[in-house]
């Protein structure tokens, strides 16, 4: 199993930036990563992914310039940096982990576990 912890979430004026973390536990090895959004009233989507070596990297066309995805395997760690941020931004950001998947693919799904969101507003 894989249990994941997101940080970082947090109320920022447009244009800012902020640094998400999703620190990873348990069976971390070989597992791809991606970051997820839901904002109020709409369904839950893809914002980006990265594959077990950091080599690949999947963005999202919404955010993709904005936002960059990174991971640290040595500290179980991964980020997603959002600058120039926007209102239609806001959401619950969840990371969320792929055990069945090969160490150079950043996959769009399917996610095996979810963490429990972190909230992020952006403010006009």
């Amino acid at each position: 199993q894989v249990q994941l912890v997101e940080s970082g979430g947090g109320l920022v004026q447009a244009g800012g930036s902020l640094r998400l973390s999703c620190a990873a536990s348990g069976r971390t090895f070989g597992v791809a990563v991606g970051w997820f959004r839901q904002g109020p009233g709409k369904e839950r989507e893809f914002v980006a992914a990265i594959s077990w070596s950091g080599t690949y990297r999947l963005h999202a066309d919404s955010v993709k310039g904005r936002f960059t995805i990174s991971r640290d395997n040595a500290k179980s760690t991964v980020y997603l940096q959002m600058n120039s941020l926007k209102p239609e931004d806001t959401a619950v950001y969840y990371c969320a982990a792929c055990t069945t998947t090969l160490p150079t693919i950043a996959p769009k799904g399917p996610y095996d576990y979810w963490g429990q969101g972190t909230q992020v507003t952006v403010s006009s």
